[in-house]
């Protein structure tokens, strides 16, 4: 460690009392009163470098500014009547001047609101009061690197969507605007926590097809983030597709972090093609992500992920058997973690035997026990720390560009402990969590945690080795209502009542966050719930493939929408 200079203590409120509560809660009861006075005068030295810092003008990458846009860039709050479902946050109208593509050319795409879009306020689905700033939400001085590239391609950004408080829920009632409605049925979570991007598309599919409803402002395509299934979970209830590229495929920079190791930024779509169009738009090394690896792929060598499904579907369609070559494993324990729902098991499984049997696919179950301890890995890698990030906007000792402008008020205070219990009691539960394993767990846990993630990694691997993709439930459940958020004496309802839903949520699609492997939502068919046995819910599938081989999951999905389409045929040739 090197020591830059030595301060004088002059404007330093530094005092002794000060360094012997910090030495106190490193549990030093005793310091010699000479050691005192020389530790003081390193700590205030440290002091004066930190002011420096403070005291320059901070410095935004000139790629990063937003780029120039037909239109300038002013945003407008929507109304009710453009906004049912509660899926935008702001609204706004950008294309690029000069765009350098045509992949989404004419294209219609919203962005979820913790992705930076310049000019525009970034939210992270809390209140207002939760910034530093008094004048309303932080304006982004940056575009994301997606967001440039989305522009770059041609497409049309028509507003930031709604997302879950500070993206903590997979579930869709914690945004400080409200709750995010299923637009199949009010009331009814869309999934979280990209729950805007979801519904939009959603939304936008089902007035396509003519329901005669008020869908208010939609879009084709949508962006989200992904930690714990927060892309996945919202497709599946949604009924569309979400996918949560390879870790490090698709830069991160410019959107609010959860914790490093588990970021990832994904597309939702109605259709496979827009998936694919959309990450071969995003995807590739940007120079800032610290989540890149030498494995990432430069722009220009981004695999033609379009082209590929072009190319895949013109095969499906020359041949009975096109899916001949492809070796199908149902993941045995992810069809009985706790919470998965018997009729979403059973469809998943039988959806997924018949229609990849029927294009001539081999299918088989596989057994990978390791993957029941994927949740339990997966929060004690990423819990202890994750405030640090999620919270304090910290970085992870890797060099990363940060978003300058997303930073809440921290430490906290009583009043954003009350307004976080009241919004998203998750997050209290974050920060507690990160001083409970600071003072009171083991020392080395989360590393030792992260040694599993590796062991959880080589176990899929290894399966992924005989079979091609690996199948999951997605959503262990179809939609179901939003939390009562009063009690039944009319008070707030309890903490565990509103996050008791929430269990076990994740517990099919957060395993792959850590180990980085890519997974896809698939609409795979519709259930119900009792109260409204008349209302066919979404049930989805999870394709899971090999690291750096999302193109693999694409195929996959491509054979399955032919096989069901093979299946119903022959069905109804056989009836009559």
């Amino acid at each position: 460690m090197s020591i830059v200079s030595i301060s004088d203590g002059v404007g330093s409120n530094l005092s002794e009392q000060d360094l012997r509560a910090f030495a106190a809660q490193l549990h030093v009861d005793y310091m010699d009163d000479e050691d005192a006075q020389d530790y003081l005068t390193l700590l205030r030295s440290l002091e004066t470098v930190f002011r420096r810092i403070d005291d320059a003008p901070d410095y935004i990458a000139p790629d990063l500014l937003p780029c120039e846009t037909l239109k300038r860039r002013k945003f407008w709050t929507p109304t009710p009547e453009d906004n049912p479902f509660n899926g935008w946050s702001h609204q706004c109208d950008l294309l690029s001047v000069a765009p350098a593509g045509n992949l989404l050319t004419g294209r219609t795409v919203a962005v979820k609101d913790n992705i930076s879009v310049g000019g525009l306020p970034t939210t992270l689905g809390v209140p207002q009061s939760l910034f530093p700033q008094a004048d309303g939400y932080p304006i982004s001085p940056i575009d994301a690197v997606v967001v440039s590239r989305i522009l770059g391609a041609g497409g049309i950004i028509k507003g930031t969507s709604t997302c879950e408080s500070f993206c903590a829920s997979p579930l869709s009632f914690t945004s400080a605007t409200g709750p995010v409605h299923n637009p199949r049925l009010r009331n009814y979570t869309a999934g979280g926590s990209s729950s805007g991007s979801a519904v939009l598309v959603a939304a936008h599919r089902l007035a396509s097809a003519g329901s005669g409803s008020s869908w208010g402002r939609t879009v084709e395509l949508a962006i989200g983030t992904d930690q714990a299934g927060s892309v996945r979970i919202p497709a599946s209830y949604n009924g569309i597709y979400g996918l949560k590229p390879t870790f490090g495929l698709v830069p991160y920079t410019g959107a609010a972090s959860m914790s490093p190791m588990i970021d990832h930024l994904g597309p939702l779509a109605a259709e496979l093609e827009d998936v694919a169009t959309l990450l071969e738009v995003m995807a590739g090394y940007d120079g800032y992500d610290s989540r890149m690896s030498p494995e990432t792929p430069l722009v220009r060598h981004v695999k033609p992920y379009s082209k590929l499904l072009r190319q895949v579907r013109q095969e499906i369609q020359s041949t009975s058997q096109p899916g001949h070559k492809l070796r199908v494993g149902l993941l045995k324990e992810s069809f009985y973690m706790p919470g998965v729902a018997a009729d979403v098991r059973d469809l998943v499984f039988q959806a997924a035997t018949r229609y990849f049997e029927a294009v001539g696919a081999s299918v088989a179950e596989v057994s990978i026990p390791m993957h029941q301890q994927g949740p339990v890995i997966w929060t004690t890698a990423t819990r202890p720390s994750m405030s640090n990030y999620l919270c304090q906007g910290n970085p992870s000792g890797h060099l990363s560009f940060l978003s300058p402008h997303t930073q809440i008020k921290w430490p906290p205070s009583q009043a954003i402990y009350d307004k976080l219990t009241c919004n998203n009691p998750a997050v209290v539960n974050i920060m507690l969590s990160e001083r409970f394993a600071r003072e009171s767990s083991k020392a080395g846990l989360e590393a030792k945690a992260h040694r599993m993630v590796f062991a959880l990694r080589a176990a899929y691997d290894s399966a992924l080795e005989h079979v091609d993709i690996l199948i999951t439930p997605c959503a262990p459940t179809v939609a179901m209502p939003h939390p009562d958020q009063n009690g039944l004496d009319g008070r707030r309802a309890s903490i565990l009542d509103r996050l008791g839903a929430a269990i076990g949520l994740t517990s099919n699609t957060c395993p792959f966050n850590v180990t980085g492997h890519p997974g896809l939502n698939v609409p795979c068919g519709f259930s119900t719930t009792k109260d409204h046995p008349d209302v066919p819910l979404p049930v989805g599938m999870q394709i899971v493939a090999s690291r750096w081989a999302d193109e693999k999951l694409i195929e996959a999905a491509a054979l399955f929408e032919r096989g069901r389409e093979m299946f119903h045929r022959t069905a109804e040739v056989s009836q009559n």
